[in-house]
């Protein structure tokens, strides 16, 4: 018996169920078939054709292979497709998640960008706030000492020995600095440790007797130097005079780093140094050249001169200096006044230069006075730069002499005169210019740049909006308009 295939060419469902199966001897009718079919073949002579038997066989064998070859692909898709979606989805997954990441990650650098702005906000905030308030307090602090001077004056005319008393005061510069290091520091150090970290202003040795009396000898003269002769400016001269006068100071020290230190040149502090100049010779001209005045006038240049020649000569053999370093100096200088200059008051006393009969009759309490707010006028100059802007320092400085000039027009001391207050003002704004950066023309440059190109761009702006108005009406006139390229 052939094998048959089925009509249409088809192989029947049990054909392909053991083509596919390999496994023929499950259904019944198997061994039938293959047992016609052997038959079938032996019957065939050697060499003969069996049309029948080999088209049967092409027809029964073709149809499963083209099954095969159809079902290969979906059989080999659904072989693949669950690792292939998989694949698909961990990509996905990973696109998603790396996109995350990204969107995490500038949005965490925008965090911290916006925090770091916050922050900076936040210091030049406080900055001005400290600023403003040290302002305050160091023009009142030398407004005080200097109208407490003129208060003391009716009773106890012996300005160098308030100048030795007030200098002794400095020694408490550095425990109150120490005190401040304990209060805000985390790391506390020890005292000796501390003076030994901040004596490092005076050489990698620290403070040793040789440098004791080298380099703390001429600033402590001059110190005393500076603040006798304004005590003595005081005696001829109003408080807002000799305020304004020592206002001077900042011209000589442009003028003296200029020579000594060889300092930039600038045009414009030259400019402000003459107006200083001019101020002075305005001042003692103001009561018309009298004898106490131009001694006044002296006294107080001569203090604004050792003000300024103090402060080239530190900058010149110490350097710059933080905080701690200042309060080591200041206090190094009080001890020295205390231990050396003892004996000029002394000296003074018995000579009958500066005599006071009774003991008793001393006004410790302005003296102390006069002292303390000194000393904190002291600390916040110091203090200031650590905190605020130096700028502020000196603005607070002469912001002293409106405040003089309003205490003295209280107390009907002054009659401001016409010529008295122009060399104050010329005094004034000569040492606003002095306070102007190196950079200062550059700077004003770039401002006047920037302001032109956006006032041009503006211009260009406002150019094409109406460019625009005019093609719109243009259009809705009816009339042509070329499109510009």
């Amino acid at each position: 018996m052939d094998v048959k295939a089925a009509p249409n060419g088809v192989a029947t469902i049990e054909d392909r169920i053991l083509r596919i199966t390999g496994y023929y001897g499950y259904y019944p009718g198997y061994s039938s078939q293959k047992s016609a079919s052997r038959s079938s073949v032996v019957r065939c002579k050697s060499g003969a054709k069996c049309p029948s038997t080999q088209s049967g066989l092409r027809r029964h064998q073709s149809p499963l292979s083209a099954v095969e070859d159809s079902a290969a692909p979906i059989l080999e898709l659904q072989s693949r497709s669950p690792s292939g979606f998989y694949r698909h989805g961990r990509g996905e997954r990973q696109k998603t998640r790396s996109g995350e990441e990204g969107t995490q990650a500038e949005s965490g650098s925008q965090e911290s960008h916006a925090q770091t702005r916050c922050e900076s906000c936040t210091s030049t905030f406080l900055k001005v706030v400290w600023g403003f308030l040290i302002i305050l307090s160091v023009s009142s602090s030398w407004v005080g000492t200097t109208q407490i001077v003129k208060i003391t004056y009716k009773n106890f005319d012996y300005p160098f020995f308030m100048t030795w008393f007030s200098t002794n005061w400095n020694i408490m510069f550095f425990p109150v600095y120490y005190s401040g290091h304990l209060a805000t520091a985390q790391e506390k150090q020890s005292p000796i440790k501390k003076i030994r970290e901040c004596s490092r202003i005076f050489g990698e040795d620290g403070l040793t007797l040789k440098l004791f009396l080298k380099r703390t000898a001429p600033f402590s003269i001059l110190w005393t130097l500076t603040n006798y002769l304004y005590l003595l400016a005081l005696k001829k001269l109003t408080a807002t005079d000799a305020s304004a006068l020592f206002c001077c100071n900042k011209a000589f020290v442009f003028l003296l780093s200029w020579i000594v230190l060889k300092d930039r040149f600038m045009g414009v502090r030259i400019v402000a140094a003459i107006m200083a100049i001019t101020g002075i010779v305005m001042m003692a001209y103001a009561d018309g050249f009298h004898g106490d005045s131009i001694i006044g006038v002296a006294y107080a240049v001569g203090s604004a001169s050792a003000s300024a020649l103090y402060k080239v000569l530190f900058k010149m053999f110490l350097g710059s200096a933080n905080f701690g370093e200042a309060a080591h100096f200041i206090s190094t200088l009080g001890f020295f006044n205390l231990i050396f200059l003892s004996f000029t008051p002394i000296i003074l006393y018995f000579t009958k230069v500066e005599h006071w009969s009774p003991f008793s009759a001393v006004p410790w309490g302005y003296l102390c006075g006069i002292a303390g707010l000194w000393l904190a006028f002291n600390i916040l100059v110091n203090v200031g730069v650590v905190l605020t802007y130096p700028i502020l320092i000196s603005i607070g400085t002469v912001l002293s002499v409106p405040g003089n000039a309003a205490v003295d027009l209280l107390k009907r001391e002054v009659i401001f005169s016409v010529v008295r207050l122009g060399a104050t003002l010329i005094i004034c704004l000569g040492f606003l210019l002095l306070l102007l950066p190196e950079e200062w023309d550059e700077i004003t440059l770039r401002f006047i740049n920037s302001l032109k190109e956006k006032k041009s761009e503006d211009y260009a702006e406002d150019n094409t909006d109406s460019g625009v108005h005019f093609r719109s009406r243009s259009r809705a006139n009816g009339t042509v308009s070329i499109p510009l390229a």
